[in-house]
């Protein structure tokens, strides 16, 4: 297995071992605040079996893309003819 990464199967029975009964629903609302947080991500490896994987440090902001962001949502403001009216 990849370092820093486990399948989901895993860790629920790692967890079960370590005395920590979590239903199901809140094993996956856990995953998924995490991944939203930016904690982890995830992956599907098969139709019943997911791959987490620890998401090691946050990018630094890289200013060109920091720059083609706003110049994206920009453009996009300017797309519609109501907005310009209410510089």
């Amino acid at each position: 297995m990849e370092s820093g990464s486990i399948t989901d199967k895993t860790l629920a029975k790692s967890l079960i071992k370590d005395g920590h009964n979590i239903s199901d629903a809140l094993f996956n609302k856990t995953l998924l605040d995490m991944e939203i947080m930016g904690l982890v991500s995830i992956n599907w490896l098969t139709k019943d079996t997911r791959r987490i994987e620890i998401v090691s440090s946050r990018q630094e902001v890289d200013e060109v893309e920091m720059q083609d962001k706003k110049t994206l949502e920009k453009d996009y403001e300017d797309s519609f003819p109501e907005s310009q009216d209410n510089i």
